[in-house]
């Protein structure tokens, strides 16, 4: 992927807010950011910054807007960390439960089910998912695993660049981290023969319980001519409750069944 493919899709928010306690050892003296860091320093202080619990609850506010269909919801949202993601509407009238084996959804506004793989999930994002992947879009973490030997580092935009030494043929992969919080500010990726293209943009962060954890995400796929537009706002976010992840299936639903 050239540059200005590159200058064309990212759009990086500018976060200026530390997360630190503390000056960072990645800061100047007079304050300013280093850019000058080792992709090594930057991998590990990214990783050092992956929130950390047991359990995640939070109300949701959905938008998704395709082209001049728009909606937008407000939603339960639970995490059991490596387990189990869950959310649930108003009056239960969707849920989602979502664990490392399946995805299970219903809507009782048409009365439809889906109970499969991550294929349901996939086809919204246009991209192969898991549940690690899912829950590490979630929490602002790389979709694939972070590391120096895999992957090269430059600087764009006053922000740290990463992409793989070698794109694989399918699909090319890049992420952006902050030089101020080490956090993930997009990550991006492409599928140029079919003409796809997923942005992932973390707008904000929030700090709770001293954990680091998205406030506010902006997901585009763009598939040829289409955009699916899906933003997130959490709001109310506690960690390390004791919840329950209730999902019974409604009977006399018609199933949905991916092509």
């Amino acid at each position: 992927m050239n540059l200005s493919f590159i200058k064309k899709y990212l759009v990086i928010g500018s976060l200026l807010v530390s997360f630190f306690g503390c000056k960072s050892a990645k800061t100047l003296a007079d304050g300013s950011v280093n850019l000058n860091v080792s992709s090594k320093e930057v991998i590990k202080e990214n990783s050092r910054m992956s929130p950390d619990f047991k359990t995640l609850q939070a109300k949701v506010r959905v938008a998704y807007i395709q082209g001049n269909d728009s909606q937008t919801h407000t939603v339960s949202f639970r995490m059991l960390k490596d387990q189990i993601i869950w959310i649930s509407s108003s009056f239960n009238i969707i849920r989602v439960i979502i664990t490392p084996e399946k995805v299970r959804y219903y809507n009782k506004l048409d009365n439809t089910y889906f109970d499969g793989d991550f294929s349901f999930l996939s086809d919204i994002l246009g991209t192969d998912l898991d549940f690690e992947k899912v829950q590490n879009l979630l929490l602002g973490n790389p979709l694939y695993t972070l590391n120096k030997t895999d992957y090269s580092m430059s600087v764009n935009n006053e922000k740290y660049l990463f992409q793989p030494k070698e794109q694989l043929a399918l699909f090319e992969l890049f992420y952006i981290i902050n030089p101020v919080h080490f956090k993930m500010d997009s990550q991006q990726l492409a599928q140029t023969i079919e003409a796809r293209f997923l942005q992932i943009d973390y707008l904000n962060y929030q700090v709770v319980d001293k954990q680091s954890l998205p406030e506010n995400i902006k997901i585009n796929v763009l598939e040829r001519d289409q955009e699916t537009v899906i933003e997130m706002e959490f709001k109310s976010v506690s960690l390390n409750q004791n919840l329950r992840y209730p999902f019974n299936m409604p009977s006399g639903f018609e199933e949905i069944v991916l092509k």
